[in-house]
């Protein structure tokens, strides 16, 4: 964790002379870009993992029919269907770790025993340590930290609704499966929700320190975009 911290303090010197006070700010948006470009090999392989998983989806609603009394036999069937075809859902798993480790590191107050030097510097007005709710109590929600909150949340919320109408067409072309036989228990509901998901970003950047929201800002805008291009 402090070798990551090292390393986001000296991109923070180097934007010094370009961002000024805000340098660690800067910092910590091109720092986490970095690190989603280096994973970026691994969301291709999740999009083409996706995309046989679809093409796979007659296959598995004949799984469905054929073991419709039997959900141990259906799973089972469709684990080796994937094995057959070589899908795996590994490469989408393997983001997570990177996603916990800049997220405790953007969010933890003491790295290595030592205090996080990133939660001293500000953005413009609004320190990186705080959270919105000590811009509200300075200055309330259109004060000088405020007005920093602000624009990220209509970041995010731009970002949410466009995911939304994304997700929504996805989950709209997915065809309801015949009988309630055939019925994954719960798949409606998770169907319904999805598209929803999104906007609970919005509340994460409410209530995390202002670091971490702002990777949690810039690692969503990213995938959206990335998403974007890769599931075209």
């Amino acid at each position: 964790m402090s070798v990551f911290a090292d390393l986001v303090d000296r991109l923070a010197g180097l934007l010094q002379p370009l961002f000024h006070a805000s340098a660690a700010a800067a910092a910590i948006v091109l720092f986490t870009a970095l690190v989603r470009l280096l994973v970026h090999p691994l969301s291709r392989a999740a999009a083409r993992g996706q995309r046989a998983r679809a093409g796979l989806q007659p296959k598995i609603a004949e799984l469905r029919a054929k073991h419709a009394r039997s959900p141990e036999k259906f799973q089972k069937a469709v684990a080796e269907l994937h094995a057959r075809e070589n899908v795996s859902p590994l490469p989408g798993m393997l983001q997570i770790p990177a996603f916990f480790l800049l997220y405790h590191l953007f969010s933890s107050t003491t790295i290595g025993g030592e205090g996080n030097d990133l939660l001293t510097h500000s953005l413009f007005a609004a320190p990186l340590g705080d959270r919105w709710a000590d811009a509200l109590g300075n200055g309330g929600p259109f004060g000088p930290a405020g007005l920093v909150y602000l624009a990220l949340f209509g970041l995010v919320a731009a970002v949410a609704a466009y995911n939304y109408r994304r997700t929504k067409r996805t989950t709209d072309a997915i065809p309801a499966p015949a009988g309630e036989a055939g019925q994954v228990p719960g798949l409606g509901a998770v169907t319904r929700v999805a598209p929803f998901l999104s906007f609970f970003t919005l509340v994460t950047v409410a209530v995390v320190p202002l670091a971490a929201a702002l990777y949690v800002v810039t690692s969503t805008t990213w995938s959206a975009l990335e998403r974007t291009l890769l599931y075209r």
